[in-house]
């Protein structure tokens, strides 16, 4: 039998939680899991629902982390419906809406993030977050219909560049002078801003401003923010997510936080960072299940995340604060749209890189970003030049 508290209780009912639950039995633990989400739905991944689901390319089961029975053979009580109304922590319990009470001997807190609300005179705009999300906003979509988009992030953008693939007439406006300028700055910003508006998107920079903007429906993508409200009622620490140590240990030692709330002191990065991403997701249940089984190994993996918009295909690696955007250098051909970009700091260390439209390239530019590796900016920029000497 395998170390460990004697139950863990998973609440959210998203990948984050689904695949808490498989590391969970990988890794050997054989006692009570039970796993509460709050939609009806059985455990899903988000990209989807702004990427090929939404654009009307992917079947909604390819969302499905596991199907029905996978819960059955695994042993893990799937709850579904079940809103998780407060913590107890001295009892070592939660209390789910309908008043019943769990007791638990590790907590895992996977409550992910909820979109920022907007007003918008005179319309209800509508948000994506989950499946139904998805398909009202696909509702909207067709010839002769007309989309605002108010946000230029990547689900704004996402959502944008599937609306007018499926013939929608789309205005996006955002109150920077780029989009995506806060995560790429402001020269590869303008990158999406010419595609998109090489589709046809009528994209209006600088402004929040819907006066004039005809449309049907109006979607607000402008951030989210992560739902800390069941830790800060336990009086966890929280500051922009749930504080956590580097194996995503909370400041209660029997409960842990994965996802998009977890603020994690990471280790190669050297700072906190809290990650909105699938990657997260996917990768750092397998780090709370070892903990939570009595080991002690960090999650270092660097941020990754990826988007699809149009002919454009991206991945991003690495870490790259608001103020770290604007040093950056590409290698290939950025008219184009086939090159890669560099997030450079003052000793010419790779903090991030965004590979656009080439391939296999992640994988070889993480050992220079978790190693400091001081790089020859000649050499980095150089398509001809190995990866692996790129280095002074």
């Amino acid at each position: 039998m395998a170390e460990g508290p004697e139950s863990v209780v998973i609440v959210g009912g998203g990948l984050a939680g689904a695949k808490t639950a498989e590391a969970l039995r990988e890794q050997g633990y054989d006692r009570s899991i039970t796993l509460l989400a709050a939609e009806q739905e059985l455990p899903y991944e988000r990209p989807p629902l702004s990427k090929g689901y939404l654009a009307g390319k992917d079947g909604f089961e390819k969302a499905v982390v596991h199907p029905l029975e996978w819960y059955a053979e695994h042993d893990v009580d799937l709850r579904r419906g079940a809103e998780v109304s407060r913590v107890d922590r001295g009892s070592h319990e939660v209390q789910l809406a309908d008043g019943t009470r769990l007791p638990y001997g590790a907590l895992v807190l996977a409550t992910g993030s909820e979109p920022r609300a907007l007003d918008v005179p005179g319309a209800a705009p509508l948000t994506l977050r989950t499946h139904a999300d998805s398909d009202r906003i696909k509702a909207t979509f067709g010839k002769g219909k007309r989309l605002a988009v108010v946000g230029g992030g990547w689900i704004g953008l996402e959502v944008a560049a599937a609306a007018r693939e499926a013939g929608t007439e789309v205005t996006v406006v955002e109150a920077a002078e780029q989009p995506l300028l806060g995560v790429l700055g402001a020269e590869m910003g303008k990158v999406f801003a010419d595609l998109h508006r090489e589709h046809g998107v009528d994209l209006r920079l600088g402004s929040t401003d819907l006066a004039g903007v005809e449309a049907d429906a109006v979607v607000v993508g402008v951030g989210v923010r992560p739902r800390t409200e069941l830790a800060e009622d336990a009086g966890l620490d929280v500051d922009n997510g749930v504080l956590v140590d580097p194996s995503l240990r909370t400041s209660d030692p029997d409960i842990y936080a994965v996802g998009d709330i977890a603020n994690q002191d990471h280790p190669v990065l050297g700072r906190r960072i809290r990650v909105e991403h699938w990657a997260n997701a996917l990768n750092q249940p397998a780090t709370a299940a070892a903990a939570i089984l009595g080991g002690s190994a960090p999650y270092d993996r660097l941020p990754y995340f990826f988007s699809d918009q149009y002919d454009l295909g991206m991945e991003y690696v690495g870490h790259a604060t608001r103020d770290d955007t604007a040093r950056v250098v590409t290698r290939g051909d950025v008219e184009k749209r086939e090159f890669v970009a560099f997030w450079l700091d003052d000793q010419d260390r790779i903090l991030a890189a965004m590979n656009v439209n080439v391939w296999d390239v992640p994988d070889q530019v993480r050992p220079l970003i978790a190693n400091h590796t001081v790089v020859d900016v000649g050499k980095l920029t150089d398509p001809g030049t190995a990866y692996a000497d790129v280095g002074r």
